[in-house]
């Protein structure tokens, strides 16, 4: 059963891990290139949508990595396994704190209501994002170490 529960985990850690590394590497370089304002308005349709599942994504990876460390207490790898749980702590926090707070400001912008400093937001938010990458990102590479 504790196998079936690693697994489960590193799928959906690693899945959630490869959505978020996928934004600022892929999604949002070509929202930046579309012409007029067609970014903008597709970066408010993601934070409606991120802003939507991905807390629950956060909080279910978070939940599996902690009953994997509980019911794999005795194991070698479970330092590991909280470790990884304090980086996805970490990267919730990040996201509360930070990220959400402008996330919630964007979901209402229009091309109409846009603030003056929008871009600048948005570079925050990326900047942001890419700390809270490299967090999601080690703390998936501890749970495949776990693993080992």
């Amino acid at each position: 059963m504790l196998n079936a529960l690693e697994v489960v985990t590193i799928v959906v850690v690693g899945v959630m891990v490869g959505v978020e590394f996928s934004v600022p590497c892929f999604s949002n370089p070509i929202l930046n290139a579309l012409p007029g304002d067609n970014g903008l308005r597709a970066r408010v349709h993601g934070a409606r949508l991120g802003g939507a599942v991905m807390p629950f994504w956060y909080i279910g990876s978070l939940v599996l990595v902690g009953v994997w460390a509980v019911a794999g207490w005795d194991d070698d790898g479970t330092g590991l396994v909280v470790t990884a749980a304090a980086l996805l702590i970490v990267s919730v926090l990040m996201s509360i704190l930070v990220l959400v707070p402008i996330n919630n400001r964007v979901k209402t912008w229009t091309t109409g209501s846009r603030p003056a400093d929008w871009k600048e937001q948005m570079k925050r938010w990326d900047r942001w994002h890419y700390v809270r990458v490299a967090v999601i990102i080690a703390a998936f590479t501890l749970l495949v170490a776990a693993l080992v």
